[in-house]
């Protein structure tokens, strides 16, 4: 947007403001958050704070530096402002999981470390956000943010972490209960539970998968073909008792074997073609194949043990997921593979669609990052993490809204 633009939204961003930023008891903490806002979408190269406060009439840089980096406000009550007044203005569908990379130039950067960043596609010192989004086809919002801490962050004599004021209390949580602390904040405020979605890289943990079983949390998360599982009929034996020695656990006498294996038994004809939405350049389509399988290993072994109060109480089986299969038909074998709560009469249109909704993700993110400057941020404190990626998530929220209805009051 240009400053025109900009300047002809400021009454209704002053309501939005107004009431998204409610908890923030200060006046001049309120301005200098639409402040913030107008300068993430003002045009411009740069989102940190000082060629912000160039570009705007009222910006001053000492004031806007301070309120992000400095100011004790909570980010939490403005998150959940947000979340609210965005699920309320579209039925999500789902709730997808996510995380993204902060490229940065040196470790000083709270939570900065070698790490795989997405964003260059390698190993490379960068800061990863975890985050979860309320989507439907056609609009989404981020609604709870979570910053990785990695291994090495973990001392607590470590100087960094007195200087960029890391608590004491936090510490390296794997990104998959980084993603289940989220969603017990998200029902905690009220929101009504969707279908989570997440890529491999939170679908391939089975403890991730289970604990959103045991938070009766519905889930279509990926997962790479090697996975290993057993077909959904195949039932574990217990080998009858000699009368001495320790009795022998109930096992399965067949070996498990890799998804791409059980997906690809039966070949083509066990796919059918599926179209589950219109693109830019008309239906999207491929092939799909829907069945039950039983996965293994010992993880899933151990977690199913211990549900049932322990080994010596296990009946042996282990709990059954519905498997989505992806075949295009242009490719030799199938591409994809998603594990799903949902029961396997489910419709598969609506199962693909679910499992493909991520790509509003994506769109999320190219907007906070090339139009937003999300990861433009050069303060290098925990808080000032926090509060600038709230800013942002307020500033992408503005304009949802102003797209969903160009009209309307912000807020009614």
């Amino acid at each position: 947007m240009d400053l025109g633009e900009v300047e002809r939204l400021r009454e209704h961003l002053g309501a939005f403001v107004a009431e998204v930023f409610a908890s923030l008891a200060r006046k001049d903490q309120r301005r200098q958050g639409n402040c913030y806002l107008r300068g993430l979408m003002l045009d411009g190269r740069r989102k940190s704070v000082q060629p912000m406060a160039e570009r705007l009439p009222d910006g001053n840089m000492q004031a806007l530096q301070q309120f992000v980096s400095q100011s004790p406000w909570d980010h939490t009550p403005v998150l959940r402002q947000i979340a609210g007044k965005m699920t309320s203005a579209f039925a999500p569908e789902a709730w997808v999981i996510d995380d993204t990379s902060f490229p940065k130039a040196g470790d000083q950067s709270v939570a900065a470390s070698r790490q795989y960043c997405g964003a260059l596609g390698k190993r490379s010192l960068c800061q990863v956000g975890v985050s979860v989004h309320a989507v439907t086809d056609k609009a989404s919002s981020p609604l709870s943010w979570r910053l990785f801490v990695p291994p090495d962050w973990d001392d607590r004599d470590d100087v960094r972490r007195r200087r960029t004021g890391l608590p004491p209390e936090v510490g390296h949580i794997e990104k998959w209960r980084l993603a289940i602390d989220a969603l017990e904040e998200l029902i905690s405020w009220g929101l009504a539970p969707q279908v989570v979605v997440a890529d491999a890289g939170y679908g391939q943990s089975a403890a991730f998968r289970h604990a959103l079983r045991s938070r009766d949390l519905d889930y279509i998360v990926a997962v790479r073909g090697d996975e290993t599982a057993h077909r959904h009929d195949a039932q574990p034996e217990t080998p009858a008792y000699g009368g001495s020695g320790r009795r022998t656990l109930p096992r399965y006498r067949t070996d498990s074997v890799a998804l791409h294996e059980l997906a690809a038994a039966g070949g083509r004809r066990a796919f059918r073609q599926v179209t589950w939405r219109q693109g830019s350049r008309g239906a999207i389509r491929s092939r799909f194949r829907v069945l039950q399988v039983r996965p293994a290993g010992k993880i899933p072994r151990a977690l199913a043990a211990a549900d049932a109060g322990g080994s010596a109480s296990w009946d042996g089986v282990l709990p059954a997921e519905t498997l989505l299969v992806e075949w295009p038909p242009d490719a030799s074998a199938p591409t994809e593979y998603w594990l799903t709560s949902l029961p396997p009469e489910t419709a598969v249109r609506q199962l693909v669609r679910l499992a493909k909704i991520r790509w509003r993700i994506e769109h999320d993110y190219r907007e906070m990052k090339h139009g937003l400057g999300l990861d433009h941020f050069e303060g290098r404190t925990w808080r000032g993490w926090h509060h600038h990626v709230t800013l942002v998530t307020a500033a992408h929220a503005f304009l949802t809204l102003r797209r969903l209805d160009p009209k309307a009051e912000t807020p009614a």
